[in-house]
């Protein structure tokens, strides 16, 4: 059998404790630094009693091409079996048109997620969509303002997202709701491109939000206004939310919704975990399913624990979810 891998949910006022430390690894540039955006994260993540371990592999105005041929990053990708690992490139060159993508950009994700998948091939390789510049970069003629260049960014990780079946953290569109709907907020630092500390939270915010599938919800807000930062939580959540499916977001998530209605105990279970063999659902009252949807009828009101066991390729995942009638 494979090695087996421990995961505690406890679901309680939706809150989620892993009993051993999540390990990110953000590769980067300036975008991910600023701030020191992981540790931001990480900080968050504490905040809502989650242990996560972050390394940050960033160098500024790095692309993918450059990020590729960086010994460094490859001694840091092998310092762990990450769990995550978030990839950000320059913005300029994912606003460019398909062609220099596929010439500029994909032979060096792949070489950089090909070294990624030989140290733990069951690593979750996020992509960290960026933002356009306040007012575009005219220089290139093509990406004249903001929206433009904001689309073009959020087109080309689509497409690196197709191409290699990667989800996207969708921090640009985040920014661009936040900035289109509250103007308060300052997200730019005043070169009109790299983040304010609200834009590095805004960034924390959405990792957290999509890669816990909640609403960060969270009293730390690292010295913002309360008020901005809670605004801030509340659309990270919000666009992660509406867009699961969009942005292949809706990967390795259990769902389980308890109701009790004219004396019927039920619970609704079902599991996108897409690389997964086989599933066992211990229902805690000696009832067990092995099917990934399926719902469970209990005889009486009570506290159950819902042990999930998930078999793949890298071994046993085992989660634990409570519900209560």
């Amino acid at each position: 059998m494979g090695k087996s891998i421990l995961f505690f949910l406890f679901i309680s006022v939706n809150s989620i404790v892993w009993c051993q430390p999540m390990r990110v690894l953000f590769v980067g540039n300036s975008y991910t630094h600023y701030n020191n955006m992981p540790k931001l994260f990480k900080d968050i993540a504490s905040s809502k009693n989650i242990n996560v371990d972050v390394h940050m592999s960033a160098k500024s105005s790095h692309t993918f091409k450059m990020h590729s041929e960086r010994p460094d990053l490859y001694q840091d990708i092998q310092r762990e079996k990450w769990d995550y690992v978030i990839l950000q490139g320059f913005s300029r060159e994912l606003s460019t048109d398909i062609a220099t993508i596929d010439s500029m950009v994909v032979p060096y994700v792949k070489r950089i997620s090909d070294s990624i998948y030989q140290q733990n091939p069951c690593a979750t390789i996020l992509l960290y969509e960026t933002w356009g510049y306040e007012k575009g970069f005219p220089e290139d003629s093509v990406n004249t303002s903001y929206q433009i260049m904001s689309d073009h960014i959020h087109q080309g990780y689509l497409y690196l997202s197709k191409l290699f079946d990667f989800p996207i953290v969708p921090v640009g569109k985040v920014w661009e709701t936040v900035k289109e709907n509250n103007v308060s907020i300052p997200l730019y630092q005043e070169d009109l491109q790299h983040p304010s500390k609200y834009g590095s939270y805004l960034a924390a915010c959405s990792f957290y939000a999509a890669i816990f599938k909640q609403n960060p919800n969270t009293t730390f807000t690292d010295g913002l206004s309360p008020d901005k930062a809670k605004y801030i939580q509340n659309t990270s959540f919000t666009i992660v939310d509406q867009n699961m499916t969009r942005y292949l977001l809706n990967r390795n998530v259990i769902n389980v919704k308890s109701t009790s209605k004219d004396g019927k105990y039920k619970a609704d279970c079902s599991a996108n975990f897409p690389k997964a063999k086989s599933i066992v659902w211990n229902f805690g009252d000696g009832k067990t399913s092995n099917l990934f949807q399926t719902q469970h009828a209990y005889s009486k009101p009570g506290t159950y624990t819902i042990t999930i066991t998930i078999q793949d390729s890298c071994g046993e995942r085992v989660l634990k979810k409570k519900v209560v009638f």
